[in-house]
């Protein structure tokens, strides 16, 4: 039951995702980072087959850091959306993702953004997005509470509707979720909102 979703305001952009690893009718931890950094000023937020979300996002990080490592200068968050996609798209005709990707990010040209890539290589700039079961609840809170000059307070505020949503509505609601943001000072942690906390099973 998993939930990323992410939205653009006034010169930032916030994606949460849910930090739930589950496999089948498993829960293995509530603690599971789904967002990592691609760069210092880039998040990919990415939700599917545990295997395939993390080897792809890992891949397209250090490809990332390949790209700024020969060329001297980072790959813009456009250019890294298309980048993504591409290898989607290659993978699509030999052995697929499956894997849905958020890709926030911030430029000093033309500001924050949001891309959306879905598992078959679909690739929309958007304002506002989300993907897995809460994507059902998170859209529509969004829909009508979204605005494009949202503040930093105003859109976590909105980020806190569509997980209390989700957590009243999703019959099998994930307990906690993390929120980052990026925006001119970086790509880094906002918060984390647990309502369950991460316990390791003592030995019999």
């Amino acid at each position: 039951m998993e939930c990323v979703f992410g939205l653009v305001g006034k010169g930032f952009a916030i994606v949460a995702a849910d930090t739930s690893a589950v496999h089948s009718i498993l829960l293995h931890k509530n603690n599971e980072d789904k967002i990592m950094l691609l760069d210092s000023h880039k998040l990919v937020a990415a939700s599917g087959e545990p295997g395939d979300r993390v080897q792809f996002t890992e891949y397209v990080q250090k490809n990332v850091s390949l790209y700024k490592f020969r060329n001297g200068i980072p790959l813009t968050t456009a250019a890294a959306a298309n980048f993504t996609r591409g290898e989607l798209a290659t993978a699509l005709r030999k052995n697929p993702y499956s894997v849905n990707i958020l890709i926030a990010g911030y430029d000093e040209e033309c500001g924050a953004s949001l891309y959306y890539i879905d598992y078959i290589a679909t690739l929309h700039k958007v304002d506002k997005g989300a993907f897995g079961y809460g994507s059902y609840f998170s859209l529509s809170t969004m829909d009508r509470h979204y605005r494009e000059d949202m503040s930093v307070e105003e859109a976590i505020e909105l980020v806190d509707k569509c997980i209390l949503e989700i957590r009243s509505r999703l019959v099998v609601a994930p307990p906690n979720f993390v929120i980052k943001i990026v925006d001119k000072d970086g790509a880094r942690d906002y918060a984390w909102r647990q309502s369950v906390q991460d316990v390791t099973t003592a030995a019999v």
